[in-house]
């Protein structure tokens, strides 16, 4: 465990994971702890994983100033991290809603990225409308689980406003590949780990600019990973293809199985995926990774 002031003072901690070349890691939730990402299954024997935990989560402090949480104001803090890790330029690495955090400072700091990797991202910051028929789709491709009746109900419910916490348990299913011992045990830690005040001021009013951003990405010039669960509900790959569009130099891939969590789903094919696209920017030569890379613009293929 280590600790760093932030620009107002603030004492936020972080956890270092691996050898090699660092890449600095922001969870989702939004504001979860890093635990949650574990060591993003095994990614840490090939990179040097700098696990942040945001204002407010896992060990670092929280602020006297809630609206410090709002997710253009974390942007701060993740350049804070880096002077402080004396990096003049970082491979970046979000999950989830922190992938909004990770886009916001791109492009805000877009010299200061080396690699980015946006894994199962959110399209809040750039304005993307997700609707409600294609997370039904996404569920439907679950239909034979013994789980989805209820769940798909729960669904219906949250979708139309009527949301229950119950209901919300209820989708839990959706959000992995497998619903195993090993998804139920990482929902019931993630429960625990997120900073419920810090996740309702993280996107509130004034967070995002979805046409100013939309702008700046357009000359953004570092190599971008969008790595995409094949079913995942809360990020379709429909959405996560248009967001691609957006990068002037991004790798779309969407892995076969994989829900939000792809880490968790198939451990071997994510770290192959992220371990590639971190070490080489754009393609592959290892056999093992077929097929893994294709040109947002163009053609997208499935890895797995």
């Amino acid at each position: 465990m280590d600790f760093f002031a932030s620009y107002d003072g603030i004492k936020l901690a972080y956890h270092v994971c691996g050898d090699g070349t660092p890449v600095v890691c922001l969870p989702g939730g939004p504001m979860q702890a890093s635990a949650c990402l574990g060591d993003l299954g095994g990614l840490s024997a090939h990179r040097q994983l700098i696990m942040a935990d945001l204002r407010g989560t896992g060990r670092s402090a929280r602020p006297a100033d809630t609206a410090s949480y709002r997710c253009d104001r974390l942007v701060d803090d993740v350049e804070a991290l880096r002077e402080h890790l004396e990096l003049d330029r970082m491979d970046l690495l979000a999950h989830s809603g922190g992938t909004n955090l990770a886009v916001l400072y791109a492009t805000r700091h877009p010299e200061r990225v080396g690699k980015l990797a946006l894994i199962a991202p959110s399209v809040a910051a750039v304005g993307i409308t997700i609707t409600e028929e294609a997370r039904r789709k996404s569920a439907r491709l679950r239909e034979g689980e013994p789980w989805f009746p209820a769940a798909f109900a729960a669904l219906e419910q949250v979708m139309a406003g009527q949301a229950t916490g119950d209901a919300f348990q209820a989708i839990a299913p959706f959000w992995y590949g497998r619903w195993d011992e090993t998804a139920q045990a990482h929902k019931a830690a993630e429960d625990e780990q997120r900073n419920s005040e810090a996740a309702a001021v993280f996107g509130s009013e004034g967070a995002f600019a979805p046409e100013a951003t939309r702008a700046a990405l357009t000359s953004l010039t570092s190599p971008v990973l969008l790595l995409a669960g094949e079913v995942d509900l809360n990020s379709p790959p429909a959405a996560v293809t248009e967001l691609a569009q957006l990068f002037p130099q991004a790798e779309l891939v969407v892995q076969a199985g994989a829900g939000h969590f792809p880490w968790l789903d198939d451990a071997g094919r994510f770290v192959a995926t992220t371990s590639t696209f971190l070490s080489a920017g754009h393609g592959t030569d290892d056999p093992s990774v077929p097929e893994t890379f294709a040109a947002a613009r163009g053609e997208v293929r499935p890895a797995g």
